[in-house]
Formats: C-alpha cells, sequence, structure tokens
C-alpha cells in the first residue's frame, strides 16, 4: 500500500444468506459502488472469500464474477492466501455474519455489515452479539460518505465485548487444540513445542505470506488534477485524483492540495479560479484527462485515451515510441519502469523520466507511478516548459506529497 491509501476489506462467508450469496444482490451493487465511488490513489480494495465460494462455485466462476472489479484495482485474495496479514493492515471491512469479520472487530476495525442474517444465529452466540452493536451498510445509498461516517464514529474499544469473547486462553490454542486432536485419535503427542508460525512482514520478498500486489488498472482512469501556481523557490505541486472507468469524478472532485506556508510569491495571483482550500495568493488550475492502459480489455476504449500507460515493458522507450505511433490521438504515453519510476513520451518525442524522491524529511513516499504521468500532463496541458521542472515536481494523491525527480532525455 501507498503512504496515505486506505485499505477497504469486502470478507464474505459461505451460504445463500452471506454478503456473496444474497438474495438481494448486495455484493455486485457493493463491488459497483468501490469501483465507482472511490479514488484508485486513495483506497486499496481488497476481497476476501470464505474457501467454500471458491469450491462450491469454481476459481473460473468466482474470477468471472469479480473481474471487472479486478480491473479497476479490486485484489481478490486466494482461497488459502493471506487474510490474516489484509485483515491486519484493514482500515475498514465490509462483511457479514463470518468468522473474519468477526476477527477485524475483535481487534478493533471498524465493521460495516453488509448481509447478516440473525434468524441462522443463536442469539447467545458471540457473532449474534457483533450483528447487534455493529452499523449495517446502506446499498442504496452512496458508499463514500457511509465509509467517511464509520471511520469517523469508530472508537478501537467499540467491540471491546467481542475481543473478550474470541478466545477463553488467547495465545494458547494451538497447543489446546493439538491436545484436543491427539487425544481423539489415540496418540501421544509430539515433544516439540505446539506454536502458530507468525506473520511475517509482508516486505520479505515472494513468500507465500506476501499480501498480493495491486492488481493492474486495466479500466479507463477518468483523472481530475489541480495544479497550483508556484513560488520561485518551490516546486509545482499537482493534486491528482483517479476514478476508475471515468465514473465518481462528479460527486468526488480532486481537493486542490493544502498550502504550505511559505513566503509570499513575488508577483501578484493570476485570475484563474481559486478554490476554498487555497490562500488567496495562490491560485489552482483545475483539468481532466483520460488515462488508458493499453491491455484494457475493450479496445475501442483506448481512442478515447490522452494518455496511453503501460508498465513493465522490457524496452520502454521503444513501447512509448510505438504507441504514441499506434495511438495518434492520444498526447503521451508513459510506461512504469519500477515501483519508483515512469517514462512518459512528450509528442515532441522527447522522453521524460520521473522517479520519486525523498521529501524534507528524508522518506520516499511511493504511489502508483503512473500518477506522475498524469501530473506531466496537466504541466504539458497548460503550455508549461517541462524544463520548469528540471528542479522537482510534488505531485499530491490521497492526501500525501509524493517529491519527483524529472529527467529529460531528447527525442530518440
Amino acid at each position: 500500500m501507498s503512504t496515505g491509501q486506505r485499505l477497504v476489506v469486502v470478507n464474505s462467508t459461505w451460504g445463500p444468506r452471506s454478503l456473496f450469496g444474497d438474495a438481494d444482490d448486495v455484493l455486485p451493487r457493493l463491488l459497483e459502488s468501490i469501483t465507482r465511488e472511490l479514488p484508485v490513489d486513495a483506497y486499496r480494495r481488497c476481497a476476501v472469500l470464505h474457501p467454500n465460494i471458491w469450491h462450491g462455485h469454481g476459481p473460473g466462476q468466482v474470477r468471472a464474477w469479480l473481474r471487472r472489479a479486478e480491473q479497476a484495482g479490486l485484489t481478490v485474495v486466494p482461497p488459502l492466501g493471506p487474510w490474516r496479514q489484509v485483515l491486519a493492515a484493514a482500515d475498514a471491512v465490509i462483511g457479514d455474519h463470518g468468522s473474519v469479520t468477526y476477527y477485524a472487530a475483535a481487534i478493533g476495525t471498524p465493521v460495516l455489515l453488509g448481509a447478516f442474517p440473525e434468524a441462522d444465529l443463536d442469539p447467545a452466540s458471540p457473532v449474534a452479539e457483533l450483528g447487534r452493536t455493529a452499523p449495517r451498510l446502506r446499498p442504496y445509498e452512496p458508499l463514500l460518505p457511509q465509509l467517511d461516517e464509520l471511520l469517523a464514529r469508530h472508537h478501537p474499544d467499540r467491540h471491546a465485548q467481542l475481543t473478550a469473547l474470541a478466545s477463553s486462553s488467547p495465545g494458547n490454542s494451538a497447543a489446546l487444540l493439538r491436545r484436543t486432536f491427539y487425544g481423539l485419535i489415540g496418540l501421544p503427542e509430539p515433544s516439540a513445542p505446539a506454536y502458530l508460525p507468525r506473520l511475517l512482514d509482508p516486505t520479505y520478498g515472494d513468500l507465500p505470506s506476501d499480501i498480493p500486489p495491486a492488481s493492474p488498472l486495466l479500466t479507463p482512469l477518468q483523472v481530475l488534477t489541480h495544479l497550483r501556481d508556484h513560488r520561485p523557490a518551490a516546486p509545482p505541486e499537482i493534486a491528482v485524483t483517479r476514478h476508475a472507468d471515468g465514473l465518481g469524478a462528479t460527486a468526488h472532485p480532486a481537493p486542490a492540495p493544502e498550502p504550505e506556508p511559505t513566503a509570499p510569491p513575488a508577483s501578484p495571483p493570476t485570475a484563474a479560479p481559486t478554490t476554498p482550500q487555497a490562500l488567496p495568493h495562490t491560485t489552482s488550475h483545475p483539468g481532466a484527462h483520460t488515462a488508458v492502459h493499453e491491455d484494457v480489455p475493450d479496445g475501442t476504449r483506448l481512442a478515447l485515451a490522452d494518455l496511453v500507460l503501460h508498465d513493465s515493458r522490457p524496452e520502454p522507450a521503444a513501447w512509448t515510441r510505438e504507441a504514441m505511433r499506434r495511438h495518434r490521438h492520444c498526447a503521451m504515453a508513459a510506461c512504469v519502469t519500477a515501483p519508483d519510476t515512469c517514462l512518459v513520451r512528450l509528442p515532441d518525442g522527447r522522453l521524460v523520466t520521473l522517479t520519486a524522491a525523498p521529501g524534507s524529511d528524508g522518506h520516499r513516499d511511493l504511489c502508483d507511478p503512473a500518477v506522475y504521468a498524469s501530473a506531466l500532463y496537466a504541466w504539458y496541458e497548460r503550455g508549461e516548459p517541462v524544463e520548469e521542472l528540471f528542479d522537482g515536481l510534488v505531485v499530491v494523491t490521497g492526501g500525501t506529497r509524493h517529491h519527483l525527480q524529472v529527467t529529460i532525455t531528447p527525442s530518440c
């Protein structure tokens, strides 16, 4: 996850009255909402489904149902995947009466119930208590305000009683369960201590416990940008908000970045419209464009692209040249070449390399490098010379400032 992102986890147990099987089709509406409403760089979305869903319907059918949401950035955790790591990292869980949703509440994570069949549960059970205390999803209303309300009103101890009911012997389940199982089959226990392996840090390379990487964004993106007038001593700052499939942008426009206290500008502001967040001596220039990955399933959508994207091409410079030739209507072609770098070809053939750089605290806050290309597009679209970016560029996504180094290569 990038700094500043929120992780929203959709969880479902199995059965006809689960979130996945609900007869009122709550899940399709929910997937549509997280695709349409949540800006892709401010929210990471994951789905954790009970293994019986995968085995009952088959992986091909489940993937087919979730394909559109995956193309818009939903990460689907495989049936035996690292759901515990995902749950530990979650900022909010939208679930049902399954155990994973209960565990989320028990560890202090905000929970929103999308389905909850009270009649299927023992009223005295801990899970039934979750249904009496957790708020309910309103599936016919916009999702983003509900998430904001959930997070604003949540307190980590809200479900403290559920934490107390989760285990009567915290930390001892491995020993107790092994003793019980060996007793049932009439064999002596092994002499080695019983324990559960620790959850490893997901930055440890290609370990099986790693959280799956973010799914490629293969849906067209409507990109909203705000460019602040910059001072001579500071690099330009551009806020970028991307919405999957060009939806949701009207209801949730991109905010202008919060101004930092600096000296007044050398010249008076222009007459461009200001945003409510901007100081009187700053101006914000809104813009919009469409960015489309070249592997978009519906190839006709490439005709709408102002910016054509790709990732991990073996010869990125050659790909950008060919992409500009194939898609003559687009203004730029950009290829993500590393987790911190994007290569962009301008209309005049020059190549611009955008690389994450340390901020004032020495820390590099990473995000999807394709965002860098959209910021460059916003700058170039206004007729600003790219040479003015030699001192750097600041891109704002999800409330986080990403400092970039800019290198320009002649046409090749």
